[in-house]
């Protein structure tokens, strides 16, 4: 997943960070208001960890004040990325006024990983649940059919492919890290998959999706994306 973290606390963030990547997420780091507006307006993010209580900007002319106004905002202008608001255990209030404002869910601190990673995967999938059909490209899948399709030609896969094009469109546009996709893959199977497995998947897939319109781009040190007409 693509994450976007919005925490103040150097130390407190730089665990997270550590944490996330080594779980194979990419996670891009907002300390302000403005940093966090910024950044969620420019980028896609497959979900935002967002503590509400961030510091008061420098410029109170500006009218930026708590993580309340960058979620506001992103909702104003139609992001339905899912929001986790991470809030002192004690604080029923930021919890009530979080959830109002759009956030999805919510994690007291202090929190464990295992649980943030959890609840970071329930979210997405709740959120890829939320459309039935989604595209890149001519390339569709519908999710309740559980069926791909071309130009409205269905597209048959075997079952290793499928499940990587599946995820690769999950949400589209995301860039998924090697670990990531291979951790989503080895769920369907039997046991982990190596880097040398999960390149030979890739690779087949991309023969799959010859004159589609559609391909698997390689981000060098980053992962995978499908893209539209991607050589």
């Amino acid at each position: 997943m693509r994450i976007l973290l919005v925490e103040d606390d150097a130390v407190l963030s730089g665990v997270m960070c550590r944490s996330l990547g080594d779980t194979g997420h990419a996670v891009a780091l907002a300390a302000s208001v403005e940093e966090a507006d910024a950044q969620w307006s420019a980028g896609h993010f497959d979900a935002v960890l967002l503590d509400l209580n961030l510091p008061e900007n420098p410029r109170p002319d500006s009218g930026l004040g708590s993580g309340l106004l960058a979620l506001r905002r992103a909702r104003a202008r139609g992001d339905r990325t899912p929001v986790m608001v991470l809030t002192a255990r004690n604080r029923t209030d930021e919890r009530v006024i979080g959830l109002d404002s759009g956030a999805d869910d919510y994690l007291g601190k202090p929190f464990d990983p295992g649980e943030l990673e959890a609840r970071l995967r329930a979210l997405v999938r709740r959120a890829e649940g939320a459309k039935d059909v989604v595209a890149v490209g001519r390339l569709q899948l519908d999710r309740r059919a559980r069926r791909f399709r071309i130009d409205g030609e269905p597209l048959d896969l075997p079952a290793r492919e499928f499940g990587l094009l599946w995820a690769l469109m999950s949400p589209p546009g995301q860039v998924l890290a090697k670990r990531e996709l291979a951790r989503k893959l080895a769920e369907e199977a039997d046991g982990p998959l190596s880097d040398n497995a999960l390149e030979a998947f890739v690779s087949r897939l991309r023969k799959r999706l010859v004159d589609s319109g559609v391909g698997v781009r390689t981000l060098r040190g980053i992962g995978y994306r499908l893209e539209a007409d991607a050589a």
